[in-house]
């Protein structure tokens, strides 16, 4: 049985529609209105083999916000929901994932316990960025709590803010893909039963 699922999130600020499914091949088609996210995604989606259709729109004529939260709810959302009973799955996972001069180093447990930790310091730009990289932070929160992943990001170092972006999303990509995968043995990963 492949683990895929359908979501909508429509709000009066957003309208986001995503088909995902982890026992993809890195296929991709997304759509934000938001360049630098949609090129945030595709590393996601292309390092963990997951297949993402995502388009979504909202009220970016007032800022980004909006829409980059909402993209991560619902994307919390539909990477829950596709997983299932939960049955067989690694669970846990770590990684370091470089690019050019960024590290960064991510830990994951499919808890049922929605908890992020972020120790992340972006570079002061040099020239405006058509892109507010705090709103990593509100992307990750937002998908962390729908999702109810335990998630640890830490930056080892980086000065260029594209590469750390693009280092931590290979991170969480190559992280999930880990944690998401099927063991022989189908049981719950958890003595409580649950997760």
């Amino acid at each position: 049985m492949q683990r895929k699922v359908n979501i909508k999130r429509i709000t009066k600020e957003t309208d986001v529609q995503i088909k995902l499914n982890l026992d993809g091949k890195g296929r991709y088609k997304i759509s934000t209105t938001i360049p630098f996210l949609d090129h945030m995604l595709e590393q996601l989606v292309l390092h963990s083999n997951f297949d993402l259709y995502l388009k979504a729109k909202g009220d970016t004529y007032i800022d980004e916000h909006h829409l980059v939260e909402d993209i991560g709810l619902a994307l919390g959302e539909a990477f829950l929901k596709s997983l299932k009973d939960k049955k067989g799955i690694e669970r846990y996972a770590e990684v370091i994932t470089p690019m050019d001069e960024a590290l960064s180093y991510v830990v994951v447990d499919i808890s049922g316990r929605p908890f992020l930790s972020y120790e992340v310091k972006f570079s002061p730009e040099y020239k405006k960025s058509s892109f507010d990289y705090n709103l990593v932070y509100e992307f990750l929160k937002s998908f962390v709590n729908e999702a109810k992943i335990n998630l640890h990001i830490k930056l080892l170092k980086g000065k260029n803010n594209h590469h750390i972006c693009e280092s931590i999303f290979k991170s969480l990509a190559r992280v999930l893909k880990r944690a998401v995968r099927k063991q022989k043995n189908k049981t719950l990963p958890s003595t409580k039963g649950k997760l």
